[in-house]
C-alpha cells in the first residue's frame, strides 16, 4: 500500500502525520489488497478528509468527512474508510 497525504490550505504538522500514520495502522490487515490510498485534507473553516482507496482487483472506493477539528474528523475518515475496506474485502473473499 502506498499511501499519499496531501494538504490543502494548511501546513500538515509532525503530530497530525504521526497521527494519519496510526490511525492507517487500522486498515493493516488489508495492506497486500490495496495499491494505493489518496488522502486530502483541506481547511478553509472546518476540515474535510476525503480519502480515495484502489484495490488490486480495479475496484475503487471513496469516503469523506468533516469537522471543526483535526483529530475527530479523522477518526470519522478512518471508520468509514475501515468499513468500506472490510466489506471490499468480504466481497472478493465470497467469489473465491
Amino acid at each position: 500500500m502506498t499511501p499519499s497525504i496531501n494538504a490543502i490550505g494548511f501546513t500538515l504538522g509532525a503530530k497530525q502525520s504521526e497521527m494519519i500514520e496510526t490511525k492507517l495502522k487500522r486498515i493493516a490487515y488489508a495492506e497486500d489488497l490495496i495499491v494505493d490510498l489518496l488522502i486530502k485534507i483541506k481547511h478553509d473553516k472546518d476540515f474535510s478528509f476525503e480519502a480515495t482507496i484502489n484495490f488490486k482487483w480495479g475496484t475503487t472506493a471513496h469516503v469523506s468527512a468533516n469537522d471543526d477539528d483535526f483529530a475527530p474528523g479523522l477518526n470519522k475518515m478512518m471508520d468509514v474508510l475501515d468499513m468500506k475496506v472490510k466489506k471490499e474485502k468480504d466481497k472478493v473473499q465470497e467469489k473465491k
